[in-house]
């Protein structure tokens, strides 16, 4: 009879276990709440059992947000202690999903008891997941997806994408359901796997996740490209207050964090009876607003095109070079340092800096992880800095160490395996 129940419960949790799609991916992170995502293949009775030491002693969380005919559920856990790491199951139709090392953690509570914490934040765009029905016929353009894994060795606090994260196709343009199967598609490769489970993961948009390849505001299903990136990931909110887009802010330790939106209000920059932008003034001044008020000694503007780059090709915001010059102006008017552009986009890596009216403003574009590679050293980008282009599938890591009034930024950029390619510091 025992051993009957035992097969019963490995039936059980393998059945429990099948029916998860994606998953789970831990999302932000506050000092009392964090976000959990999982995607199932059918809709079912799924709860969250939380513990801190004691697993007789666990909470349970129901999901905030369900979307059952995709089968994400979306979990905001929150009454959490600051600086804890809890442990945590998923129970399916009353079943426990057998997963090791299900673990979240929220950030601690250091101000006015300790120095900040160290921060380790793992960066990169252009995510390309081959499916050969609706591929570009030839050579395949996605590959070494094992890179994620390399990634997720490092031990990263939190993960930023940074745009092309999912590459659109043409069957997907036009319906809902594209969008939700190419998330879906994406998301679901065993190599992400680790990487989602283990860190917290954020993240912006660029055109292959909007729509069509340069694809601009006019972009007529832009409320399904917001719809499926708000159910697909889980920053701590999209857009600014009355606004629609992507954008949102947050803090990590004593670094802010500012998620720009470079589609929803990109206008063409051929059009005579408007003025080119890809921000807009009004996401512009808030960001120049909220650096000016965070008063972090780093602040991270993840924004999907190049920026400090000069170069004015593809869609690099030198295309734009009013507004380009309109945002590095008012980052100096403030006086505002320690801003680090964070870029995707370009199919290649590089870090750019700029001098503008005294204020050094920095760009690490990081590009790409698994699609095609672009060699751009014969781009005339006069900021490019000397020995950081790189041309093959690589990833980014920013280390900040050191005491609240001496703060250093490490970035060093690592290939598919693993190994380090460059390092550069970066102090205030």
């Amino acid at each position: 009879m025992r051993a009957i129940l035992i097969f019963i419960m490995i039936v059980q949790a393998i059945l429990g276990h099948s029916q998860i799609m994606s998953g789970p991916m831990r999302g932000y992170a506050t000092m009392t709440e964090v976000g959990l995502w999982i995607q199932l293949e059918s809709e079912g009775n799924i709860e969250i059992h939380y513990w801190f030491e004691n697993k007789d002693d666990h909470m349970v969380s129901t999901a905030d947000e369900v979307h059952p005919k995709e089968g994400v559920y979306k979990f905001r856990i929150g009454n959490l202690e600051p600086g804890t790491e809890y442990n945590y199951e998923i129970v399916l139709n009353e079943n426990s999903i057998e997963l090791d090392g299900l673990t979240f953690k929220t950030q601690p509570l250091w101000q006015y008891r300790e120095e900040p914490p160290a921060l380790k934040i793992a960066l990169g765009s252009c995510n390309y997941v081959n499916e050969e029905a609706y591929d570009r016929p030839g050579k395949v353009y996605g590959n070494d997806h094992g890179i994620f894994n390399s990634i997720a060795e490092t031990s990263p606090d939190l993960m930023l994408w940074l745009g092309d994260n999912i590459y659109l196709r043409e069957v997907d343009f036009s319906s809902w359901s594209g969008y939700v199967h190419r998330h879906t598609h994406t998301r679901s490769i065993p190599e992400l796997e680790k990487l989602l489970q283990s860190t917290n993961n954020y993240a912006i948009w660029d055109d292959h996740d909007f729509g069509p390849n340069d694809a601009d505001g006019s972009w007529i299903h832009k409320d399904w490209a917001q719809d499926a990136f708000e159910m697909f990931w889980m920053n701590p909110s999209t857009g600014l207050p009355g606004e629609n887009g992507i954008t949102t802010a947050f803090r990590y330790g004593d670094i802010d964090f500012f998620l720009l939106d470079n589609r929803y209000f990109r206008t063409s920059r051929d059009a005579n009876h408007i003025t080119p932008q890809v921000l807009g003034k009004t996401q512009i001044e808030w960001l120049i607003e909220a650096m000016k008020y965070g008063r972090a000694p780093f602040k991270l503007v993840a924004v999907g095109g190049q920026v400090v780059n000069d170069a004015a090709v593809y869609e690099n915001h030198a295309q734009f070079a009013d507004e380009r010059i309109y945002l590095l102006d008012r980052i100096a008017e403030e006086k505002i340092e320690g801003v680090i552009f964070l870029t995707g986009d370009r199919h290649h890596t590089e870090l750019s800096m700029i001098e503008h009216q005294g204020v050094k403003i920095y760009d690490l574009t990081v590009s790409p992880l698994t699609a095609g590679t672009h060699n751009a050293l014969d781009e005339p980008n006069s900021n490019r800095v000397e020995g950081t282009h790189v041309a093959e599938h690589n990833f980014g890591i920013i280390e900040i160490t050191g005491t609240r009034l001496a703060r250093e930024m490490n970035i060093s950029i690592f290939d598919k395996s693993g190994e380090e390619i460059w390092s550069k510091a970066i102090e205030r």
